[in-house]
């Protein structure tokens, strides 16, 4: 407590004031406070983390199949990249680089590079031709082609799928070390037959050879159906799991968490062409889907 200054009043009041000094001298000394109190090591706050995500990128490449080409949304049998979930232009889309970027960027700092039948083993190379655009995002979807064979026997086997993938992302981190991904998980190909087989029009495009492993004979409920149907649905889950098990060791890469997969789409977001790959609305909702898990935080 501070001390103002007292009148000395008197030679006696003086004298009995320094007694009483000396006397609480022998007694324990006031405690001290604030900062000059503490006779210990000052505690280090603890560091708030670095997040290495960014939800705003200035620029996004994608990378993939045909659903990222937007194969068949608009015409048949043709490519229509500007109606892609991933980099389109189509305001109706509202495509993830329309979101992200504005539409007064998408057209020079979006690349669309995924091809139309490709398989996994084919994304090092794609993945090679994005780093080459410096992108700071790279959207990736793959794998629907490589359960959609004619039979089961045909389908990618999970370890070359794992290879194959891990390359991917090795490429991409040799030349663009900082850049984010986002991966979509491999939609549910048995969900796609239960939604479409009951309706005549899309059983006779189906017959066509569209995923035969899948959609071959769809009205066929016996035993040996069944068994080919789920042994391509347990691959479909084989292929998410090492997509989200590789994505998690890398600290810039987002996985969709089985959003793709487990999305309860209709015939309504399909495209009447082939009854297989989305529609434009179908691709808005995928746009949606990594929107929302690109932003997340």
């Amino acid at each position: 407590m501070p001390y103002g200054r007292r009148r000395i009043r008197t030679a006696v009041v003086g004298a009995v004031l320094a007694v009483a000094a000396l006397a609480g001298c022998t007694g324990s000394p006031a405690p001290r406070t604030g900062a000059a109190a503490s006779t210990g090591p000052t505690p280090t706050p603890t560091p708030t983390p670095v997040s290495l995500w960014d939800d705003s990128p200035a620029s996004v490449a994608a990378v993939g199949d045909s659903v990222t080409r937007a194969f068949d949304a608009c015409s048949l049998l043709a490519d229509c990249p500007e109606a892609s979930w991933a980099t389109g232009t189509d305001p109706a889309v509202n495509s993830l680089a329309l979101r992200l970027l504005g539409p007064g960027r998408v057209a020079g700092n979006s690349w669309n590079l995924a091809r139309s039948g490709a398989r996994v083993a084919a994304l090092p190379e794609q993945m090679g031709r994005a780093v080459a655009r410096r992108p700071e995002l790279v959207t990736v979807m793959i794998g629907a082609n490589d359960a959609c064979r004619p039979t089961p026997a045909g389908m990618t086997p999970v370890a070359e799928f794992r290879r194959s993938f891990e390359a991917s992302l090795a490429r991409l981190r040799k030349d663009a070390p900082k850049a984010r991904v986002y991966v979509a998980s491999v939609p549910d190909l048995r969900r796609l037959w239960d939604t479409g087989r009951a309706n005549p029009l899309v059983r006779r495009v189906w017959e066509l050879g569209v995923c035969g492993a899948m959609l071959a004979d769809p009205e066929d409920l016996g035993a040996a159906a069944e068994r080919r149907r789920t042994a391509v649905r347990d691959r479909v889950v084989a292929y998410n799991e090492v997509l989200a098990e590789v994505c998690a060791r890398d600290e810039r890469c987002r996985y969709d968490g089985g959003a793709v997969f487990g999305f309860r789409f209709d015939e309504s977001l399909l495209s009447t062409w082939d009854w297989f790959h989305p529609s434009r609305e179908g691709q808005a909702r995928l746009a949606e889907l990594a929107y929302r898990r690109i932003t997340e935080k």
